[in-house]
């Protein structure tokens, strides 16, 4: 397998990615672009006003009680986009949750913290259990994945308040794909669309289509089912990136609201991942990575070290070294799911098989399934001496004012007394 000459994705990485003649990524070629493209970020900054303006316009000829719509998890990227906007944009958002049912401790309590500190007024949908279980069964014997009901919802909810609410403007935050592999530039402005949420989250399917399916009823899609576009014109829908108009950087948002609004990472070591305060919120999510991984090869370990190494407060060697310490794992509550699914771990296992990749995976003389290689089995050689970047010693990962962001075992974070957070549960919680 090829891997990058700078971070450490592989060639079959997940949406498309492209090395170029050095060997490099563009995912990382994007990251670079933050930086080496002439992006004037103060005249973005200032487009971002006007179109913040213009919303509190609409708000007001419309005799609207919000400015805008925000789609919240409780995660760290939904604290910091209510906070730019309330901070400083000065707007007064909507926002809006969907409950998907696979829920953490610490999403819930990040959530409550959320509203209590922001002041906003919240619509939630909660999914029924027995929809998810359908949809969720359905989704893993077809695509691999459990967790298709929750990004579609995500990203469609929303857009059916606004077309209910009359509110045009939605503010999402980074757009994600941009962020791992590079599928878009700087210079494209993307906004949010019908086409992407059908081709990234729904992953081409139409919710339509699942009816009949596994007992999969109306009532089980309405809440995946996008607005006409007739609604959406009607009501001048728009939903802006803000990744777009200033330079995203998780980590140090995520400073700013530990800081300012108490939002709280987890204090134990994960299971996938060495980073503490990213998708927290997000209970199915190691299961959702584990089935990554055990399709393509790689998981979140990969994505978090690929995004230190880029933004220089990871070294090549020890992105490798978490790599290798979290990709394999097999999550513990991978019975929990199988358990709600009507399915035995051996079974989940056999829906699996047909969708690993022949390229990663293979068979040894015993029949089983185990990865040709890895980014960690490599040396590196000139092509990724010549890529390497210079490490901020003073924004490293390891640091010991980064050790409730990132699990280091010599200097493991700071306990908080509240179980929610110091605690890792096997089991979600449905409300």
């Amino acid at each position: 397998m090829r891997y990058c000459a700078r971070c450490m994705y592989p060639e079959n990485a997940k949406p498309t990615i492209i090395f170029d003649e050095d060997g490099v990524c563009s995912g990382c070629r994007y990251h670079e672009s933050r930086d080496t493209v002439e992006v004037d970020w103060e005249e973005r900054w200032e487009i971002l006003l006007e179109i913040v303006e213009e919303a509190k316009q609409i708000a007001k000829e419309r005799n609207n009680s919000h400015d805008c719509i925000i789609p919240v998890s409780g995660g760290k990227d939904s604290y910091f986009q209510v906070w730019l906007a309330k901070e400083k944009l000065g707007l007064n958002p909507l926002l809006v949750h969907f409950n998907h049912v696979f829920n953490t401790g610490a999403g819930q309590y990040n959530i409550r913290n959320l509203l209590e500190k922001s002041g906003c007024d919240m619509v939630e949908y909660r999914a029924g259990v027995e929809s998810v279980r359908k949809l969720a069964r359905h989704m893993l014997k077809t695509v691999g994945d459990i967790t298709w009901h929750y990004h579609a919802g995500l990203r469609v909810f929303p857009m059916q308040v606004a077309v209910q609410r009359n509110i045009p403007l939605l503010l999402w935050g980074e757009h994600g794909f941009a962020e791992l592999t590079g599928i878009v530039s700087l210079e494209d402005f993307v906004e949010f669309t019908r086409w992407s949420v059908r081709e990234h989250d729904m992953r081409g399917i139409d919710p339509e289509d699942l009816i009949g399916e596994g007992e999969i009823t109306r009532a089980d899609i309405a809440p995946y089912i996008y607005p006409s576009d007739e609604e959406l014109e009607k009501v001048e829908v728009r939903g802006i990136y803000l990744s777009n108009f200033l330079r995203w950087d998780a980590k140090k948002q995520t400073d700013i609201v530990m800081k300012e609004w108490g939002f709280s990472p987890v204090t134990f070591e994960r299971g996938r991942t060495f980073n503490l305060h990213s998708k927290i919120e997000d209970h199915a999510q190691e299961i959702h990575d584990y089935l990554k991984y055990l399709k393509f090869g790689y998981g979140r370990a990969t994505d978090d070290a690929s995004t230190e190494v880029r933004l220089q407060r990871l070294s090549r060697d020890e992105a490798k070294a978490v790599v290798k310490r979290y990709d394999s794992n097999t999550p513990n509550s991978l019975p929990t799911y199988c358990e709600f699914l009507g399915i035995t771990v051996d079974e989940f296992y056999e829906l699996v098989e047909p969708m690993r990749d022949l390229s990663i995976w293979e068979k040894n003389s015993e029949g089983e399934w185990q990865v040709k290689d890895a980014i960690w089995k490599h040396d590196d050689g000139e092509p990724e001496k010549r890529a390497l970047l210079d490490i901020k010693q003073d924004e490293h990962v390891f640091n010991h004012e980064n050790r409730n962001l990132f699990y280091n075992p010599e200097n493991p974070p700071e306990k908080t007394g509240i179980v929610d957070l110091d605690s890792v549960s096997k089991y979600f919680r449905v409300n």
